[in-house]
């Protein structure tokens, strides 16, 4: 125990002062100021202002790409209007829901009725008995109710039945009202929605496009004012991390995540100021660390795939076609003794990990043989190599060696 506390004691000794409140760039902090969302902020604040008349405001569903500040939008305006009902005697409450944390309709119901102090099991009650309760709970006074569900979207993948009972809850309370405010990255996702869902929630859309290079800048600087020591920073980080962030499609989200991971590199190296090379080395970090996560959850049929991908590269493939891979993933399924799936799945999977940016497939037409995909890693090979052979199941691809390399033409395309 001696050893452990002079270690931490060192540790703490030797840390250098970068960080003046870490907590500035987590998600869930809210800016006194969001720079460069005065229009967004103006129309949301001007839809929800009758509920400071006891009214319902319009259902509002907000898109935009990641990281262009629709959650702090939401968040930041509804803290306004909770403290502005407090100056006008009119009780407000604004509700945040994450729907990829809660995204059955019992989960749903369940968190709400417990932000009114009602208590429901994590699991065991009739739907319709969590929802009545949710009702009671919030019909017990005069007040409106916002209710801010981000990612939205994955609450309907399975059903729409909760959007479906929460847009129509205002015809059967007495004293509350309750407005929705949807938070979504896809601008399709209505599209499966019952017509009549699909009419309620989208009352009112707010589009918030992506951040330009400049104006991720004036959001980091402004967070590197209230987050870090003055004089931490050399002058080019900030315009590296902005440069980067708007190669991603102007994503202010993944341009603080840079900030915070290249200081904290720099920290760990005891160092007192934070460079361009931490950002580089931060930028090399969340990328790979975005990957092997991603990797790491495929169900096992995707990683095998996956892993033929990676045997036809070793064997001197630099493209590889979707019956190379389906010839390789057949053996690779007898090694771990797994049930083998039809081509045509093989091909839908191959689609799904392009999708998720691990290979890219191109489509190409071969003339009386068809058309294949060409297939290619677009991560590194070794990252890929470690996150599957990690797996318990999967040790022993590291000593396969395939059988036949030689795939027939017909095969191949």
């Amino acid at each position: 125990m001696g050893d452990l506390k002079d270690l931490f004691r060192g540790l703490l000794k030797d840390t250098p002062h970068i960080f003046m409140d870490r907590n500035v760039f987590s998600s869930g902090y809210t800016p006194a100021s969001l720079p460069h969302r005065d229009a967004q902020i103006t129309t949301l604040a001007s839809i929800l202002v009758k509920a400071l008349r006891g009214d319902a405001p319009s259902n509002v569903l907000m898109y935009g790409k990641t990281g262009t500040g629709k959650t702090a939008v939401a968040r930041y305006v509804g803290e306004e209007l909770e403290k502005m009902g407090v100056e006008t005697n009119v009780t407000c409450s604004v509700l945040y829901i994450n729907c990829e944390l809660v995204d059955t309709q019992y989960r749903l119901l369940a968190q709400l009725a417990k932000a009114f102090d009602c208590e429901v099991p994590f699991t065991g009650w009739p739907t319709d008995h969590v929802y009545e309760e949710f009702k009671k709970a919030i019909d017990s006074k005069e007040q409106v109710v916002i209710i801010i569900l981000d990612e939205v979207d994955n609450l309907v993948i399975k059903s729409d039945d909760a959007l479906y009972n929460i847009t129509r809850i205002n015809g059967v309370l007495k004293n509350a009202k309750v407005s929705l405010i949807g938070i979504s990255n896809d601008l399709n996702f209505t599209d499966y929605l019952d017509p009549r869902v699909k009419s309620s929630l989208g009352e009112e859309e707010l589009i918030f496009p992506p951040y330009d290079a400049l104006q991720i800048q004036d959001i980091l600087y402004q967070r590197a004012k209230n987050g870090f020591n003055e004089g931490v920073l050399a002058d080019d980080v900030i315009p590296m991390c902005a440069a980067y962030a708007a190669q991603e499609h102007g994503d202010a989200r993944r341009a603080l995540d840079l900030l915070r991971v290249s200081a904290e590199l720099a920290e760990r190296a005891k160092l007192i100021q934070v460079a361009g090379m931490h950002v580089r080395m931060a930028q090399d970090k969340i990328e790979s660390d975005r990957i092997i996560e991603v990797i790491r959850t495929l169900p096992v049929q995707s990683k095998l795939v996956l892993y033929s991908v990676i045997v036809l590269l070793d064997n001197g493939s630099r493209v590889s076609r979707t019956g190379e891979v389906y010839s390789i993933y057949k053996q690779l399924c007898n090694n771990i003794d797994t049930d083998i799936l039809t081509q045509r799945r093989i091909t839908d999977l191959i689609s799904e990990l392009d999708m998720l940016g691990i290979i890219n497939a191109i489509v190409v037409n071969k003339g009386r043989y068809g058309r294949t995909k060409e297939i290619s890693l677009s991560v590194p090979v070794q990252s890929i190599r470690n996150v599957l052979t990690d797996e318990q199941r999967l040790t022993s691809l590291s000593e396969f060696k395939p059988v036949n390399m030689q795939v027939s033409l017909a095969a191949a395309y």
